[in-house]
C-alpha cells in the first residue's frame, strides 16, 4: 500500500513536469510514520554496511576524510558514514525529510541540509573523499537521471570513490513500475563524466523475495 501511494504521487508530479516535488509531498503527509516511506527501513542499506565493511582498512577511512550522501531520506545511512569516522554532509530535497533526521539523531554529527540535486551548491564540486547514492536514480524517470549522474559524478573529489547502489535489470526487460531498475548502460554516463569503473556487483539482496541490485564503485583519477 505505501508503495501504491508513493507511485500515484509520482506519476501526479510527473504529469506535472516536476519529477522530484513528489519527495516532499509523501514525507510531509506520512506525519511522521515511517511506515509510509517504501525505502525507510530504519536502518543503514545492508549493502552499504558491507561494503564499508570491506573497504575500510582498519575499520575507519582517512582522518578528515568527507563524505556525501545523496538523497538521505531519514537519515540512516549518514549516520553509518559519521559512526565509521567520515565527516559526513547529507542532503535531501525534501525539508520534511531534513526534519525528521534531525529529529531522530539530536545529537548527531553529520550536516543535514535540505538541497536539490540538480541545482546543488557550486562549491559541493571536488568535495568529496566518498560519494554514496542509494535508490535515488531508481526513483527518477529516464529523462532527468542522465543529468542526475552527472551531477553526482561532479561531487567526487580526485582520488575520491563515488559508491552507486540501485535496482538492476536487462535492458530486454520491463522496467516495470516505479522503482524502476537500472540497466549496466545506462550507468556508464558515470564513466562518461570522467570517473572510472572499479568494480561491478550484480547479486540478489537478502530481501524476501530476492531483489536484483547493482553495487557499483568508481574512482576519481
Amino acid at each position: 500500500m505505501k508503495r501504491k501511494r508513493a507511485r500515484e504521487l509520482a506519476r501526479h508530479y510527473l504529469a506535472e513536469q516536476n519529477p522530484t516535488g513528489w519527495f516532499e509531498a509523501l514525507y510531509a503527509e506520512s506525519g511522521g510514520d515511517a511506515g509510509a516511506i517504501p525505502w525507510a527501513d530504519m536502518a543503514p542499506n545492508p549493502s552499504l554496511v558491507s561494503w564499508l565493511d570491506a573497504h575500510l582498512a582498519g575499520g575507519a577511512p582517512p582522518t578528515g576524510a568527507h563524505a556525501l550522501k545523496v538523497g538521505c531520506g531519514l537519515g540512516d545511512d549518514a549516520e553509518e558514514l559519521a559512526r565509521r569516522g567520515y565527516k559526513v554532509l547529507a542532503f535531501d530535497i525534501s525539508r520534511s525529510a531534513i526534519k525528521w533526521c534531525k529529529l531522530r539523531f539530536p545529537a548527531t554529527r553529520v550536516k543535514a541540509l535540505v538541497a536539490d540535486l540538480f541545482v546543488a551548491p557550486a562549491e559541493w564540486g571536488g568535495a568529496f573523499d566518498l560519494v554514496v547514492e542509494s535508490y535515488t536514480l531508481q526513483v527518477l524517470p529516464p529523462a532527468v537521471r542522465a543529468d542526475a549522474m552527472r551531477n553526482i559524478a561532479r561531487f567526487v573529489a580526485p582520488g575520491g570513490t563515488l559508491l552507486v547502489i540501485a535496482r538492476g535489470r536487462e535492458p530486454s526487460e520491463h522496467e516495470g513500475e516505479m522503482p524502476w531498475p537500472l540497466t549496466r548502460d545506462e550507468l556508464d554516463v558515470f564513466t562518461e563524466a570522467g570517473l572510472t569503473l572499479v568494480s561491478f556487483e550484480d547479486y540478489l539482496d537478502g530481501e524476501e523475495p530476492p531483489v536484483r541490485r547493482f553495487r557499483v564503485e568508481y574512482r576519481r583519477e
